[in-house]
C-alpha cells in the first residue's frame, strides 16, 4: 500500500460499534482519508458514537448487511476502496450462547459474502491499484481457547474455540486466510485481546461494572473471579489496524494486546477504587461486588504475545491498565448523554446466556 494517504479511500465495516467507531474517528482526523462506515446499526452499532465526526467532508456512512452481496457490490463500486477493514461481527460471547443464529449469519456467511464482494472488485482493478488493495480481517484472542498458568497466545497458537462467538469467529479467521491463498486477495489478519475505552456498549464487563457502580447495583462478577484476560485500550487498537494496513505484510497474521493481564475480580475493583476516589459513596462500592453463576465453557485465561507487531512494525500501546481505567471511568462520568438512552431503552444491565438456546430463526 503506498504511504501517500490522499490516495486512502477506506471501507470501514461495523464502523458504527465500539471498535469500528474508534478506527473511525482515528481514520478521519486525517482529511486526506476519505471513509466509509458501513454498518448494520443492530443493537450494539450507534451512530451517536461518531457524532464528532458525522458532518466532516471525509466521512460518510452507509446502512447494510455484509451479508447483501448486491449492497456490497453497490458500495464498492460507488466508493471504489483502496483498503477494507473489517470488523462487523456479532461480538457478545453471552448472547451467543443462546442465540448463535445471528453469530453464523453475520460472522460467517457475512465474511464470505464481504470477501466474496471485494475479490470481485479488487480483480478488476488496473495493476497499480490492485497491487495497493488490502483487505483486514479483524478478529479476536478467543479463537485460541483457553491458556494454562503459563505462556502466552502466538500467532502460531493452534485455534481451539469455545464459543458459539469465538467458533464463528475462527470460522472467518480460516475464510480470509483461505481468499488470500487460494485467490490471492491481498489480506491481512488481526487478533486483538479485550478492549475497553469510550463508547462501550454497557452488557460488556468494564462498562456494566461502571454504570452499575455509580447506580449503587450489585457488581456481578462470574465464578470466583479469577478468570483472566489482556486488556487492550480501544484506541491503542485503533491505531495498531490502521499500522497493519499501512506496513503489515500479506497473508500475515498480527497479534495485538496491552500486556495487561488482570483477572475479572482485579478489574471490578480497581473500578470500583477509582470511582470511589472521583465521587465518594456512603460506603466502599467494593461492597457492591457479587459472585453469580460462572458462565458456561468460561475460558479461564487469555494473554496476547504483541511481539511480533512490536517487533515488526513498530507499534506500542501508549496507555497502561490503570492510565487507561482512569480515561475510562471518566468518560463515563462526562458522557451520560451517550450511554443513559442506552441503559433506559437498549440494555438495562441484565444477565446474558444462562438461559435456554434459542430456537433459529424461522425453526
Amino acid at each position: 500500500m503506498t504511504g501517500d494517504l490522499a490516495l486512502n479511500r477506506v471501507i470501514v465495516t461495523g464502523g458504527a460499534g465500539f471498535i469500528g467507531s474508534a478506527v473511525v474517528r482515528l481514520l478521519t482526523a486525517d482529511p486526506g482519508t476519505q471513509v466509509l462506515n458501513l454498518d448494520k446499526l443492530t443493537y450494539a452499532g450507534n451512530l451517536e458514537s461518531l457524532r464528532a465526526v458525522a458532518n466532516l467532508p471525509n466521512y460518510q456512512f452507509v446502512r447494510a448487511d455484509i451479508a447483501d452481496r448486491a449492497a456490497m457490490d453497490a458500495v464498492f463500486a460507488g466508493f471504489r476502496p483502496t483498503t477494507v477493514m473489517h470488523l462487523a461481527a456479532e461480538s457478545h460471547v453471552d448472547r451467543s450462547i443462546t442465540g448463535a443464529a445471528d453469530f453464523i449469519q453475520t460472522n460467517i456467511t457475512g465474511t464470505f459474502t464481504l470477501l466474496e464482494a471485494a475479490r470481485a472488485y479488487w480483480s478488476a482493478l488496473p495493476a497499480g491499484p490492485k497491487a495497493a488493495f488490502r483487505f483486514l480481517h479483524v478478529s479476536t484472542d478467543e479463537v485460541y481457547g483457553s491458556l494454562g498458568p503459563e505462556g502466552l497466545f502466538e500467532e502460531t497458537t493452534p485455534y481451539d474455540p469455545s464459543s458459539p462467538y469465538s467458533a464463528s469467529k475462527a470460522a472467518s479467521d480460516h475464510l480470509a486466510s483461505a481468499w488470500m491463498r487460494t485467490y490471492g486477495l491481498p489480506v491481512v489478519i488481526s487478533n486483538c485481546s479485550n478492549n475497553y475505552g469510550p463508547f462501550h456498549f454497557p452488557e460488556k464487563l468494564i462498562p456494566l461494572v461502571i454504570l452499575n457502580a455509580l447506580e449503587g447495583k450489585p457488581l456481578p462478577v462470574y465464578g470466583d473471579g479469577s478468570n483472566i484476560r489482556d486488556w487492550l485500550f480501544v484506541e491503542d487498537h485503533a491505531r495498531a489496524l490502521w499500522t497493519i494496513v499501512q506496513t503489515g505484510r500479506l497473508g500475515e497474521k498480527y497479534n495485538v494486546g496491552g500486556r495487561n493481564e488482570r483477572s475479572n475480580l482485579t478489574v471490578v475493583r480497581t473500578i470500583c477504587d477509582v470511582l470511589d476516589e472521583l465521587i465518594p459513596a456512603g460506603q466502599p462500592r467494593r461492597n457492591l461486588i457479587a459472585f453469580v453463576t460462572d458462565r458456561p465453557g468460561h475460558d479461564q485465561r487469555y494473554a496476547i504475545d504483541a511481539t511480533k507487531l512490536e517487533s515488526e512494525l513498530g507499534w506500542r500501546a501508549q496507555e497502561t491498565f490503570e492510565s487507561g481505567i482512569a480515561r475510562t471511568v471518566r468518560w463515563y462520568l462526562d458522557n451520560e448523554w451517550w450511554w443513559r438512552p442506552l441503559r433506559d431503552k437498549v440494555y438495562t444491565g441484565e444477565r446474558l446466556g444462562l438461559g435456554e438456546p434459542s430456537p433459529a430463526k424461522g425453526a
